[in-house]
């Protein structure tokens, strides 16, 4: 666990938005939170990736982990004022309820509803 809250925090802290590739790190990639090409992260672990006019905001794998098993998530609604900083979304698991802060300002243009139903894809891990 201190590896992985490590790398995370260096990540952070040097700003690196780009994932290594080296294979013989396949291994372990338990012990360590990914870091995605295209991707810009918060010191509260949550991600934006710009594309055109439109951000993309979701949370870190490291977060994800602690999460445990979710049970809901709630989200903003379509239209919404969002502030860099502010919270924006609830994640409640098993283990506790986290706000979701957004990394940027702007207005909320889509949500993923999928998420309503089936609040588990939250931690799916799609590598």
């Amino acid at each position: 666990m201190a590896l992985r809250i490590w790398a995370s925090s260096t990540a952070n802290a040097l700003g690196l938005s780009v994932a290594s590739k080296a294979p013989a790190l396949a291994p372990l990639s338990r012990c360590f939170s990914s870091v995605l090409d295209g991707l810009k992260y918060a010191k509260s672990h949550e991600w934006v990736k710009h594309e055109g006019d439109v951000a993309l905001v979701g949370i870190t794998d490291h977060a994800q982990d602690h999460l445990g098993e979710v049970v809901f998530v709630e989200l903003p609604e379509v239209g919404a004022a969002v502030s860099q900083g502010g919270s924006f979304a609830n994640i409640e698991s098993v283990k506790a309820t986290s706000d979701v802060n957004s990394p940027v300002s702007g207005e909320v243009v889509a949500v993923n509803d999928k998420l309503g139903e089936a609040p588990g894809l939250v931690c799916v891990n799609d590598k």
